[in-house]
């Protein structure tokens, strides 16, 4: 029963120190996913304003004009 016990006191005291470690790793990687998703939405846009930059003017919406 004593072995059991010392056991016991040895997994809890390793829980509590692993713990904030293990916190911090999931919280990093979790920043570290952000990071990423926003960086390829921003060069997604960049590609998607090259893309409006080379339209052809034929391509472009036309505007009436009222001078006469």
């Amino acid at each position: 029963m004593n072995t059991l016990l010392n056991y016991l006191a040895v997994l809890a005291v390793a829980a509590l120190l692993l713990a904030p470690a293990l916190y911090g790793t999931a919280r990093e990687r979790r920043i570290d996913r952000q990071l990423r998703g926003a960086a390829a939405g921003r060069s997604e846009a960049r590609g998607a304003d090259r893309a409006r930059k080379a339209q052809k003017s034929s391509s472009r919406s036309t505007v009436p004009s009222t001078a006469t």
